[in-house]
Formats: C-alpha cells, sequence, structure tokens
C-alpha cells in the first residue's frame, strides 16, 4: 500500500497544508469510510450520497493518522494534520495516478460489457502460479474504487489485475490514463449502458478508450468475434500496442474446440491443449480464452495456466452453487444483468440435469434505453418449459418476461411478484430437496436476499 510523508503528499495533489502541520509525518494507506479506517491511514471524506466530511471525527477516533479536506467544506479538524485540496475525488486519483507511475508492477486492466469479473479472477488465479498478484477486490472498478484498487497495491507486486467499469463515455479513458495497463482486455460489448450512451456503437468505443492510457509495447487482448471492435488494430497502432484476439472461430489465435460441460464445470481444447474451469456455463469458455491469451503474453506455460484454472474462485454471486438443509439447490447468480448475461444464464440452468423441477427467479434488467421492455419480452421468449418448470419475476420491467413465457408454461406456473419475501414464501411453499433455483437482477434489486431467504 502506499506510504509517504505528508510533505510529498501535498506537492502530489497540489494542496495546501494547515499551518504547524509536520511534513516528516508519514501515512500508510488511505481509507475513504470512517469505519474502515486503520492506525496511520490517509483519510479522504467524499462528497457523495453522503459527506465523508461529516465523519472526520470518527476518523480520528479509529486511528486516522491524516487527511485531506475539500476547501469548499468549512470548519476542518484542528486536532490531526490536514491538507486541503480543491476537489477530493480528483486527489484520490491524482495521488493513485502518481503512485502507480512510480511501481514497477506490470498491470493487466480488464472492461467490458459481461465478464469483466470473472476474468479478472481467472487471469488472477493463472498469474498467481507464478507471480505475486494483486486484483481488484469484489468490484471496486470505478472511479472511486479504481483508484483505491492502485493505493493498495504494495512495492513488491509483479502483476497487478485491474477491474475497470464505466456509465458513460470517457470514464475509461480516465482510469486507464490512471492504472497505465501493459496488458489490456476487452471481453465483449453488450447492451448495458444503452440508456446514457445510446447504442452499441458507442458502448464499443467507450469500452476502447482503455488503448489511450496504455503502455507502447503492451498487448491488447480483445474479443476478435465482435464487429464493433474492428478498429481496435488501429486504435492499438496508434499507441504501438500490438493486437491479440480471442474468440471461437478457427481464424482467430485463441479458440476453443470440444466444449463439453456438466455439474461442476467446463471442460475444453485451445490449440491442442486441454483445459477445464470449475464454474457453470459455457459462455465462460470467452472469458477464459482471453485469460488463456493474457497468460501466454505473461510467459506463463499451457501446464501453469491449467493448474491455474483448477484453483479457480470467483467473486460472489455469479453463478454460486450452494445446498440448503432441506436439500434443495440454490444458484445465487444475483450480482447484475443484462439481455446477454440472463440468456446465458438460462442456457446454462437448462442444461443441468439432475433436478426435478427448476424454478427461474428473475428481476429487472436496467439501463438498456428506450427498448428496454422489448429485451424483457425477448427473455421470456427464451424460457423453454421443456427445461425450466417455474419462472417468477420481480420488478415492473421483469414483468414483461412473466407476461411474454405465461401463455406457454401451465397455469400457475409463472408468477409476477412485487417484494422479494412473497418470492421467498412462495418458494419454500413449493420446492423440493431435488429441485433447483436459479436467481438473477440487476444489481440495484439486491435478490441475493432471496438466496439467503432460502438457504
Amino acid at each position: 500500500m502506499i506510504c509517504l510523508r505528508l510533505k510529498e503528499l501535498e506537492r502530489i495533489v497540489h494542496g495546501k497544508a494547515a499551518a504547524g502541520v509536520n511534513g516528516e509525518i508519514t501515512i500508510r494507506g488511505v481509507s475513504i469510510d470512517s469505519r474502515t479506517i486503520r492506525e496511520g491511514n490517509l483519510f479522504i471524506p467524499l462528497t457523495r450520497i453522503k459527506d465523508g466530511h461529516d465523519y472526520a471525527r470518527e476518523a480520528i477516533r479509529n486511528g486516522a493518522a491524516a487527511m485531506l479536506w475539500q476547501s469548499d467544506h468549512p470548519d476542518p479538524p484542528t486536532d490531526v494534520p490536514v491538507i486541503a485540496v480543491e476537489d477530493c475525488l480528483a486527489a484520490l486519483q491524482t495521488l493513485a495516478g502518481d503512485y502507480r507511475s512510480r511501481l514497477p508492477v506490470k498491470v493487466v486492466g480488464i472492461t467490458g460489457s459481461n465478464g469483466k469479473t470473472t476474468t479478472k479472477d481467472m487471469i488472477d488465479s493463472i498469474l498467481s502460479v507464478s507471480y505475486k498478484v494483486h486484483k481488484t477486490k469484489g468490484n471496486l472498478n470505478s472511479q472511486i474504487g479504481l483508484p483505491l484498487t492502485l493505493l493498495d497495491i504494495t512495492p513488491d507486486t509483479e502483476y497487478a489485475v485491474i477491474e475497470m467499469g464505466m456509465s458513460e463515455r470517457g470514464q475509461i479513458e480516465r482510469l486507464s490514463k490512471l492504472a497505465k495497463p501493459d496488458i489490456a482486455v476487452i471481453t465483449m460489448i453488450g447492451v448495458s449502458h444503452l440508456s446514457s450512451l445510446g447504442s452499441r456503437e458507442q458502448i464499443a468505443a467507450a469500452k476502447m478508450e482503455i488503448v489511450l492510457g496504455m503502455k507502447e509495447g503492451g498487448a491488447l487482448v480483445y474479443n476478435g468475434g465482435e464487429p464493433l471492435l474492428a478498429d481496435a488494430e488501429k486504435a492499438a497502432a496508434c499507441r504501438s500496442v500490438r493486437t491479440v484476439r480471442f474468440g471461437t472461430p478457427d481464424s482467430f489465435g485463441y479458440c476453443a474446440k470440444s466444449i463439453r460441460s456438466d455439474a461442476s464445470g467446463v471442460s475444453f481444447q485451445v490449440g491442442g491443449n486441454e483445459y477445464r474451469i470449475p464454474l457453470l456455463g459455457k459462455h465462460n469458455v470467452t472469458n477464459a480464452l482471453a485469460s488463456i491469451a493474457v497468460a501466454a503474453i505473461a510467459g506463463i506455460t499451457s501446464e501453469q495456466c491449467r493448474a491455474g484454472l483448477s484453483k479457480l474462485t470467483v467473486t460472489g454471486m455469479r453463478m454460486e452453487i450452494s445446498r440448503s438443509s432441506a436439500g434443495y439447490t440454490v444458484i445465487n447468480d444475483a450480482w447484475n444483468a443484462s439481455p446477454v448475461s440472463v440468456q446465458a444464464a438460462i442456457e446454462t440452468f437448462a442444461e443441468l440435469e439432475g433436478y426435478s423441477n427448476k424454478f427461474l427467479v428473475l428481476g429487472d434488467m436496467r439501463e438498456l434505453g428506450p427498448e428496454e421492455r422489448a429485451y424483457h419480452k425477448e427473455i421470456g421468449r427464451l424460457v423453454d418449459p421443456g427445461t425450466i418448470q417455474y419462472v417468477f419475476t420481480i420488478g415492473e420491467l421483469a414483468r414483461e418476461i412473466a407476461l411474454e413465457a405465461a401463455g406457454r408454461f401451465p397455469t400457475g406456473n409463472v408468477k409476477a411478484f412485487e417484494h422479494k419475501d412473497q418470492i421467498i414464501g412462495e418458494l419454500r411453499a413449493v420446492i423440493a430437496p431435488t429441485d433447483a433455483v436459479l436467481i438473477k437482477g440487476s444489481r440495484g434489486l439486491e435478490l441475493e436476499h432471496i438466496a439467503f431467504g432460502l438457504m
């Protein structure tokens, strides 16, 4: 983690130390949450839904060694070293960018509409076979989360695997210029954020911004099966970056053959080598291809790659399988939802064998723009009553799924609910020990509470 003296901090963030501050004081680590402050941390109060300045006293009590203070806020503390800055978020980003530029670490930056976190976890698992690796925790991939991730890297780290998320143009460029990736990955282009970006072409352009912060001589690994990334070669050439494509057709450098799935994972071949990932869903093979390509660039052998993938553990709420005390299976895929990821989850769920009945619980897919209801209706048409027996939905948009599916299912097997507790009660009343339930919806719905309620 970052460790520096206050006089260095003052210079980096273009701040102004309060009178009498000892510039030789050292801060170790950064926190924006007064509840998680550790002894010696720098507290950076951000103004978001709540104003971090209101929690300065708590940060001091919990051990903050110093803090930044936004100059438009009155009454900074006087019993702890304070450095005034014009904007705390900008200062956080500036500090992170400066720290990254002084680290010898190689950075793998990952963006894409779907698969970012799973690909991050796969690359981390593979690289960790041979290197000391730091990766984005959970989903700290935003304009706030990425700087915090960078500041948490230790100087002896050899590779940092950094996830980059966005909701509008310019954000990936900003994150890439902070992280300065040696290797960049674009997983795929979907329809998330259509409400703010307007088209898949604009989404692709936003993802391509990752090239703008890359180091010369780096490598851009991208989904060669996506027509909207056709300009990747040209964009990479402008930055003196080489390209590596992955996909399923034989014309690409990293393609999968002989894909076989079962209840415990997926096996496949790449270039004559056999691989297996302990994850549900053939769609995860695409994420694995990107990871194998990164591994090759990093000098990892196919044998080491297999070993890394075999030990893979992924961030929670992504096709996470649990067995309840009553015997039935709960698959928690509730972290987020888009048409592409929902379709992939349904297809995976439909292929699972050995269950008497399968219950599909779907919530709203958000940020899809003016065609959002059409996307939900399309999901309703995809659900096959021959492989999935019950469909429960929650949310106004997800009701369209239920309305579209109802005509093809027995009466009572498709229901739309308004509250999570209603779904939990209904499932408990009808589910049997030999059944399975899949739960998926957009993050804001917090559908993991249904999984917890069933467990």
